[in-house]
């Protein structure tokens, strides 16, 4: 679809930020500078952990699917990926910020789609699309 992306984001404490990244969402551990930056292989793009206490500040956005978090990024992943993760974040008892619904029903572009946020309080969001 397009080449991959590259995103920095403050990660807080980087110990906590690289377990959730590696061990509930499963992506790849990459590049680093012991102790201030991690990558992370984020479904072929690369998300740069630094750490840092900078919060994002959030807010809500009305759309036409509902009332998303902004700002947030994510990722389109396969059914499998997503439900495997689905399970992780039950597992370890890590709350969704918006449970799973379904988007776009009964339309080409249906998609489950989920909002949860990091250690640091970034905002990510999962999707899957039914074809």
């Amino acid at each position: 679809m397009s080449r991959p992306f590259h995103l920095a984001v403050p990660a807080g404490d980087l110990e906590k930020s690289v377990h959730f990244y590696k061990n509930i969402l499963e992506c790849k551990l990459g590049n680093r500078e012991e102790g201030k930056w991690i990558d992370i292989d984020f479904w072929g793009n690369e998300l740069t952990l630094h750490k840092s206490d900078m919060q994002l500040s959030s807010e809500r956005h009305e759309v036409d699917m509902g009332n998303v978090p902004i700002p947030h990024f994510g990722a389109h992943l396969e059914s499998q990926t997503f439900n495997k993760i689905k399970e992780n974040l039950k597992k370890n008892k890590i709350d969704y910020l918006d449970q799973p619904y379904t988007r776009f029903k009964d339309r080409k572009e249906e998609q489950e789609t989920f909002f949860v946020k990091d250690p640091h309080g970034n905002i990510l969001e999962l999707k899957t699309f039914k074809n």
